[in-house]
C-alpha cells in the first residue's frame, strides 16, 4: 500500500495521479486530506460547493459530503469511471484519511502533484470548505 501526504497538494492533481494509480490496481491510502489545497477565489469556491450541497432534496440525493476525507475521496471519484466495474474496484482501492491514523505513523508518506506554494493564485485548504460546508469536528 502506498500512502500519499495531501499536505499543501493541489486537490484536483492529487485526485487525477490518484485516479490512474487506482485503476493500474494499486492500493492507495490518501493522510492529511484536511490540508490538501484548491486554487481559486475564496468566495467563488464556496459558492460553487455550497449549490452543490444543496443540490437536490435531504432525502434523494444527489448528496454531497462535507468532511474533509469525503470530499477528496469524492474527487479521486469524479476522476474514475465509478459507474462501471473497473471504477466501483479502483475506488475501493483508495482509503482517505483525515491526519495520519496509526497503522501508517511509520511509513513514509510521498508527497505527489504541484505543491501550493508554486502556486500564483489564491487556494483555500480543504478543512477551510469542509468548515463552511457545516462539518464541526475539526479542531
Amino acid at each position: 500500500m502506498e500512502v500519499i501526504d495531501a499536505t499543501d497538494t493541489i486537490l484536483g492533481r492529487l485526485a487525477s495521479e490518484v485516479a490512474k494509480r487506482a485503476l493500474k490496481g494499486e492500493e492507495i491510502a490518501i493522510v492529511n486530506a484536511e490540508k490538501a489545497v484548491i486554487s481559486g477565489n475564496k468566495e467563488f469556491i464556496f459558492k460553487k460547493y455550497l449549490e452543490r450541497r444543496n443540490r437536490g432534496t435531504p432525502q434523494h440525493g444527489p448528496f454531497f459530503p462535507s468532511r474533509p476525507d469525503m470530499i477528496v475521496r469524492r474527487a479521486v471519484r469524479g476522476m474514475l469511471p465509478y459507474k462501471t466495474q473497473k471504477g466501483k474496484e479502483a475506488l475501493k482501492r483508495v482509503k482517505v484519511f483525515i491526519s495520519v491514523p496509526e497503522e501508517f505513523k511509520n511509513i513514509e508518506a510521498k508527497k505527489i502533484g504541484k505543491q501550493a506554494k508554486e502556486l500564483k493564485c489564491e487556494y483555500i485548504y480543504v478543512k477551510e470548505l469542509s468548515k463552511f460546508l457545516g462539518y464541526r469536528h475539526l479542531e
